[in-house]
């Protein structure tokens, strides 16, 4: 499980758009996102700098987590 603190994920639109991108690079990823404490959660096959980058192009400001 690969964990983001993205403290400018707001919404449920935000939420949205990270789990599109997340999903744009892999279908079959599996992406939990707890809006208020603003972690998103993913279990995916992909390296994290892949996925925190993806994240960063849709406009947000992912910290990875231990």
């Amino acid at each position: 499980m690969i964990q983001f603190q993205v403290n400018d994920m707001t919404c449920g639109h935000c939420a949205a758009t990270i789990t599109k991108a997340v999903k744009a690079l892999d279908e079959g990823a599996r992406v939990d996102i707890d809006i208020a404490a603003h972690r998103v959660q993913i279990d995916s096959a992909s390296a994290r700098d892949a996925l925190e980058q993806a994240i960063r192009t849709a406009g947000y400001t992912p910290q990875a987590l231990p």
